[in-house]
């Protein structure tokens, strides 16, 4: 099923499902539980960045925030941002990066848990890595992708975006408007 809307000045906008995420359990920055069954009936953007990254995941947070001041106050979305360095991204310091952020933590929610289950989730919920690179020793893996994953209310995946790219973001704001309508 694939979900069409006309947006003035957009077109046709058809979001079709890519695939579903599967039940997860990470830590927020405030020590909390996360799960799959806490985003059930709202929309969210999902990412993959660390807090150490001097590369691409300023650039990345730095567009993802265009996302969240568009979406601030809307109480049915959320920007969902994994760690992908476990090891170095404690709870304590995703609260500090949280902080340094200056965001509104009910709207922007920054995880971390274990390195499998963190890496099995961007591959097999998110598309955002290659699922073959599962059968590699986690120890010797490490992700670090550009890409966003948009998940509608019902925790299908509806479409990827490259979060280097602001056109990309900008088509992925409409995106959210379309999904955040759906139903209504």
């Amino acid at each position: 099923m694939a979900l069409t809307q006309v947006i003035p000045g957009f077109g046709d906008v058809k979001l079709p499902i890519l695939s579903y995420v599967q039940p997860f359990s990470f830590t927020n920055q405030d020590g909390r539980k996360v799960t799959n069954k806490d985003l059930e009936g709202k929309v969210y953007v999902a990412e993959y960045f660390f807090t150490t990254c001097r590369g691409i995941c300023p650039i990345m947070n730095s567009h993802m925030r265009t996302v969240y001041d568009k979406f601030k106050n809307e109480s049915e979305f959320v920007i969902l941002s994994h760690t992908c360095d476990p090891e170095t991204d404690s709870v304590a310091q995703i609260k500090k990066y949280a902080d340094s952020m200056a965001v509104n933590t009910a709207r922007w929610w920054f995880v971390t848990g274990p390195k499998d289950s963190l890496y099995m989730t961007a591959r097999n919920s998110y598309l955002l890595d290659d699922p073959k690179n599962n059968f590699q020793n986690i120890d010797d893996q490490f992700i670090h992708t550009q890409y966003f994953a948009l998940v509608d209310r019902k925790g299908q995946v509806r479409k990827i975006v490259d979060g280097l790219k602001q056109e990309e973001v900008d088509e992925l704001n409409k995106y959210i408007g379309v999904l955040l309508n759906e139903g209504n």
